[in-house]
């Protein structure tokens, strides 16, 4: 069954020729021209993905992100926007997207990014047999812990239920933020390349000249370093990031 995309942009041209090209790519798309009736479809049709240009009049595509977020809803947000400043990207990010793409773009682009967030939202296999009963006199686990907790650097996670912590303090990270915190902490040490971590969390190598990689790490730096305490997501020039304490 194909994807359904619900798409808002005010400009005509492009949403006329980004719809033909989703459609094209076997998508079920619905279009739309401001945030107002994004909102009013979003909640009609569930979509599968968002695409939202930032400028709209009325409500802009952050607002309409930020909406569904606060109502719960966690369907993958890809922002179109013609503001490259990193502050501007960061503020998309910050209102719950999950992913951007900057104008003018190319449709491939678009394409490979919407791939990459319907394989993210899509839900893991469920495993097989029975759980399996606890020794006798087992401590029972913590309360909101799946028992399956990943370590490193003072860092804890859990996958299962896509939590993680430094030290006691919870961290409050989107989609794209946990997974790439998780690829580094399952890789603790390594230093992993531009290219890896691209394809590892977008499916997509976007390429030496994309900022896509350094905002969200910058963003997860925000999140993850605390005053006196040793950063812990360290740049490696010309190669690529790795995580490690000091």
């Amino acid at each position: 069954m194909p994807h359904t995309v619900l798409l808002a942009e005010d400009d005509r041209a492009i949403r006329n020729a980004l719809e033909r090209a989703l459609t094209l790519e076997g998508y079920r798309v619905t279009a739309v021209a401001d945030g107002v009736e994004a909102l009013a479809q979003a909640h009609r049709m569930r979509p599968d993905v968002l695409v939202l240009d930032v400028m709209m009049p009325g409500i802009d595509g952050l607002q309409v992100c930020r909406v569904l977020r606060a109502e719960g809803d966690r369907t993958p947000v890809l922002i179109l926007t013609a503001l490259v400043e990193t502050a501007d990207r960061i503020a998309g990010l910050d209102a719950g997207a999950d992913d951007y793409v900057v104008k003018p773009f190319d449709v491939e682009e678009v394409f490979a990014r919407l791939r990459a967030l319907l394989r993210r939202a899509a839900p893991a296999p469920a495993e097989s047999g029975p759980a399996a009963a606890p020794e006798p006199g087992t401590p029972p686990e913590p309360s909101g812990l799946s028992g399956r907790l990943l370590e490193a650097a003072g860092l804890r996670m859990d996958p299962q239920a896509r939590q993680a912590w430094r030290g006691d303090r919870e961290l409050e990270l989107t989609r794209t933020e946990f997974e790439l915190l998780e690829l580094l902490i399952r890789n603790a040490g390594v230093v992993l390349e531009h290219s890896t971590i691209y394809d590892r969390i977008w499916g997509y190598d976007f390429g030496p000249g994309s900022k896509n990689l350094a905002v969200y790490v910058g963003y997860l730096r925000r999140k993850l370093d605390e005053p006196g305490a040793p950063q812990l997501i360290h740049t490696v020039r010309g190669v690529g990031y790795v995580l490690r304490e000091g």
